[in-house]
């Protein structure tokens, strides 16, 4: 089945009440066309918080079988109430892909973007930013900080 079909076919439910689950919302999409699969993707829980119920994460889709059907769910149940709560219903997105090979990595990691965006230091006005935040109070440049940082490799080397 091809993604963009999948999607037209599948609506989105925002803004659901904790006591909604798979079979609540499988029955009150179901007067509207015959339902192929409803998923509520879990919240994320706390590795300490194991022993709580797992919880969604407050949204859901159902898909149908026709997009006649997704659309009538949408005209009918879009800012209505469902267990206490107003939902918002519409048709679902496909998610966005990540950038080819960038995935999970900034931007300034890719030699192409550093090569296009990124100044030498002196040009950049970096050098002069750090200038001024070593320089104390009256000016003077700060060498008790440097003199620490040696001190502080020097201890490092000898163990």
């Amino acid at each position: 089945m091809e993604e963009g079909t999948k999607t037209k076919k599948t609506v989105y439910v925002g803004g659901l009440n904790d006591e909604v689950d798979e079979n609540v919302l499988l029955e009150t999409f179901a007067v509207f066309g015959d339902v192929v699969d409803v998923q509520l993707p879990p919240a994320t829980t706390h590795p300490t918080q194991q022993n709580e119920p797992v919880k969604h994460k407050g949204f859901g889709f159902v898909t149908f079988t026709s997009s006649a059907d997704a659309q009538d769910a949408i005209d009918n149940m879009d800012l209505n109430e469902l267990k206490g709560r107003v939902v918002r219903v519409n048709l679902a997105r496909p998610m966005k892909m990540q950038l080819q090979g960038m995935a999970n990595k900034p931007v300034w990691e890719s030699e192409e973007w550093l090569k296009q965006y990124a100044k030498p230091l002196g040009r950049s006005g970096g050098a002069a930013l750090r200038a001024k935040t070593r320089e104390g109070p009256n000016g003077a440049v700060g060498d008790e900080d440097e003199n620490a940082e040696d001190a502080d490799k020097g201890e490092a080397m000898e163990e």
